[in-house]
């Protein structure tokens, strides 16, 4: 696969994301991941604030692969935020979460996530779920934002 669009991964658990990112290596997509652990820190990075303003360097996401149960920010706040931001509506989200609840699974319908997935149990069903996330999302045409001349509307301080 050719270099590839940003994504970027929103989960607490360094476990999970040392094997999201191992994921990502053993299945050969060559798409830059980035990691932050809760919905607060990826709504600074989308808005660019703080240690995410250098857009060379955190470049904005085409993809956001995200977690629901995190601490301060959770995934169903983050997949709020964005659907109501002008900007961030644009960029697809999936939820990756260990949970398999119904309501868990509607909320993030209802809010505006692309997909839902429950975490898999082992590493090579996960390496299957990345790979088929990568390859769908691959396949067409996403929608793109202009990173410098983005101008998220819910980006204030009070945001989270």
């Amino acid at each position: 696969m050719h270099d590839g669009f940003p994504v970027l991964l929103v989960e607490d658990s360094p476990d999970d994301v040392w094997l999201v990112k191992r994921a990502f290596a053993s299945a050969g997509l060559q798409h830059p991941l980035f990691a932050v652990e809760d919905g607060g820190h990826a709504i600074d990075y989308l808005c660019g604030k703080g240690q995410y303003a250098d857009r060379q360097a955190f470049p904005l996401p085409r993809l956001i692969i995200a977690d629901l149960k995190m601490p301060r920010v959770d995934g169903f706040q983050l997949i709020k935020w964005m659907r109501d931001d002008s900007h961030a509506r644009m960029i697809p989200i999936i939820v990756m979460s260990s949970s398999a609840l119904a309501e868990d699974v509607n909320r993030a319908y209802e809010l505006g996530a692309n997909a839902y997935m429950v975490k898999p149990a082992n590493y090579l069903a996960l390496e299957r779920i990345i790979t088929t996330i990568a390859r769908f999302w691959d396949a067409g045409l996403q929608p793109h934002i202009d990173g410098s001349r983005a101008s998220f509307s819910n980006c204030s301080p009070s945001t989270h």
